[in-house]
C-alpha cells in the first residue's frame, strides 16, 4: 500500500455509506412487497392483472435508479421481487402453491426477471455535475 492509501474505500473499490445501504435494503423490502401484490395480482385479474404487476415492477426499478442515480438501486429492487417471486412459486409440504400452472404464471416469472434486468441495466444513469466531456465546449 502506497500513496497514503488505508485500502478502505480508496482506489478502484469505494465502499457505499450507511445511508445507500439502507435505501438499498429499504428497496429490497419494496422489491419484496411488490412481488407478493404482483403475485396476488396477476392470478386474480388476467391479463390485467399480469400487465399491472409487470408495470408496478418496472415503475419500482426504475424508480430506484433514478432515486439512488446508479443501477445497483434497481437490481436491489429486482432481487426483492425476485426472492418474493420465488419463495412463493416453491410448493409447500401440504400441497397448497399461490401460482397455477399456465402462461399467466410463467410470463410473471420470466416477465418480472426481464423487466427487472433492463430496468437496472438499460437506462442511463444520471451523471453528477462537472466539465463536460465534449471537446469544444
Amino acid at each position: 500500500m502506497t500513496g497514503g492509501s488505508n485500502g478502505m474505500g480508496d482506489g478502484l473499490l469505494k465502499l457505499p455509506g450507511a445511508g445507500r445501504l439502507c435505501a438499498y435494503a429499504g428497496l429490497a423490502a419494496l422489491g419484496f412487497l411488490t412481488g407478493i401484490a404482483g403475485s396476488l395480482v396477476q392470478g386474480g385479474w388476467f391479463p390485467g392483472g399480469l400487465l399491472l404487476a409487470l408495470l408496478a415492477l418496472a415503475g419500482l426499478c426504475y424508480g430506484a435508479v433514478l432515486l439512488t442515480r446508479a443501477r445497483v438501486g434497481g437490481a436491489a429492487a429486482g432481487t426483492g421481487w425476485l426472492i418474493a417471486a420465488l419463495v412463493l412459486a416453491a410448493n409447500r409440504p401440504e400441497g397448497d402453491f399461490l401460482f397455477q400452472a399456465g402462461i399467466g404464471s410463467y410470463a410473471f416469472l420470466l416477465g418480472g426477471m426481464a423487466v427487472a434486468v433492463i430496468c437496472a441495466t438499460v437506462p442511463k444513469v444520471p451523471q453528477p455535475d462537472g466539465p463536460s466531456a465534449r471537446l469544444g465546449k
